[in-house]
């Protein structure tokens, strides 16, 4: 047994000798080969530990036995686990603050939060007694101790900065906010990689992953044309063979796009096995407003668990839009009866609106700047703009 330890150990040392970051961060990973030794499964390893580690390296590596201790027991210990994994992160604080003007131990760092945060999921899942998001939220604590030191190092040159390691937390830090809901608390992090000299020189993958969420928050604050650059510049960059990762990000960039007047190619919808967007599309090019109402009913669930439920409501003001426009083409008049959008509404199906809702849609068409014109209460006609009354979504 011990001899399997020291060699563990042996490994740990040499990679902290060597300023060998990706090694040490893969020492003491939980996704790691090593997580299968159950040699390593020690209760209290500080003894053992402290013969070859000095401090805080030493507290982090006796952490992350303790974690492998707790999680072999049955049933899994995920709260103690989430401790020790908690412990190992304030120690990597301190190694961070130890390292000034070093920031080869960023990799252990990357690791040791990953962990941290599928501890606390774990936590969340299998654990009772407290509510939920509070593990995840007590994670993000820990988390941004060390965001904060990476933040705070202007001493070091462009090479060597810490500050190199702050978007890989961010998107950790982006993963919780996500999932707990309390997107305001992404705000400081976007400023602060906005700020950021270095912000074109963090890795692809990094800047993929932060766009994807900074386009996600910019489109839950309606602030869609952000949104579309964003998850675009995410969609464009991901390498073909992550298609799954490509489906996330259109999941969210074809309804953001359908709002402001873009309808996607069936192709690639066909492609991302997302072809519940071209049925939407469709409806909404028809201005087909039962067709459209039937699909997001059928897919209700599908539409909720993805986070866009209410975004795809919104579109059926240009599904109205459109169908209105229809009755404008026809009646080829710039005062339009608004009996007229009442029967191309019962046309479409919606046999149980009234005149009365009928004002309403279209009062609200003109609120959103769909329609340009005015209701004439006294003659029951739309009185729309004789330049370009239906303006395009783009614009």
């Amino acid at each position: 047994m011990f001899g399997t330890v020291n060699n563990y150990l042996s490994g740990v040392l040499h990679s902290a000798q060597d300023c060998d970051g990706e090694s040490l961060g893969t020492h003491l990973s939980l996704r790691d080969v090593h997580v299968q030794n159950h040699n390593l499964y020690i209760a209290q390893p500080e003894k053992l530990v402290d013969r070859f580690l000095k401090p805080p390296l030493d507290e982090v590596v006796s952490a992350h036995m303790k974690v492998l201790y707790h999680l072999a027991q049955e049933p899994p210990g995920y709260m103690e686990a989430y401790t020790q994994q908690a412990a190992a992160c304030g120690a990597v604080v301190r190694l961070l603050q130890q390292l000034k003007d070093e920031n080869w131990c960023l990799p252990l760092m990357y690791r040791v939060c990953l962990d941290l945060r599928y501890l606390a999921q774990a936590c969340e899942k299998h654990c009772r007694g407290f509510t939920p998001g509070h593990v995840l939220e007590k994670a993000a604590d820990c988390m941004m101790a060390c965001f904060r030191v990476c933040a705070a190092d202007g001493r070091a040159s462009e090479e060597d900065t810490k500050r190199l390691g702050m978007m890989n937390l961010v998107n950790q830090l982006f993963k919780i906010y996500f999932r707990i809901n309390k997107l305001h608390l992404c705000k400081p992090l976007i400023r602060a990689i906005d700020n950021c000299v270095f912000k074109d020189s963090f890795p692809l993958p990094e800047q993929i992953t932060y766009k994807y969420f900074v386009g996600r928050r910019a489109m839950f604050d309606s602030n869609y044309q952000a949104a579309v650059q964003d998850l675009s510049y995410a969609f464009s960059n991901c390498p073909d063979r992550f298609a799954s990762n490509k489906r996330l990000i259109l999941i969210y960039l074809v309804p953001v796009k359908m709002l402001l007047g873009y309808l996607p190619s069936k192709s690639l919808l066909q492609r991302y096995d997302l072809l519940l967007f071209h049925d939407l599309a469709l409806a909404l090019k028809a201005g087909n407003v039962n067709r459209f109402d039937e699909i997001v009913r059928d897919q209700e669930l599908v539409l909720i668990r993805s986070g866009i439920y209410l975004l795809v409501e919104k579109l059926k003001f240009i599904v109205y839009r459109n169908l209105f426009k229809k009755v404008f083409a026809i009646r080829q008049t710039h005062q339009l009866d608004m009996g007229d959008f009442l029967s191309a509404l019962q046309f479409v199906g919606l046999t149980d609106v009234s005149l009365d809702e009928t004002h309403c849609i279209v009062a609200n068409l003109i609120y959103e700047g769909k329609i340009k014109g005015y209701i004439s209460h006294a003659h029951n006609k739309l009185v729309v703009s004789k330049q370009n009354p239906f303006p395009s979504m783009s614009s």
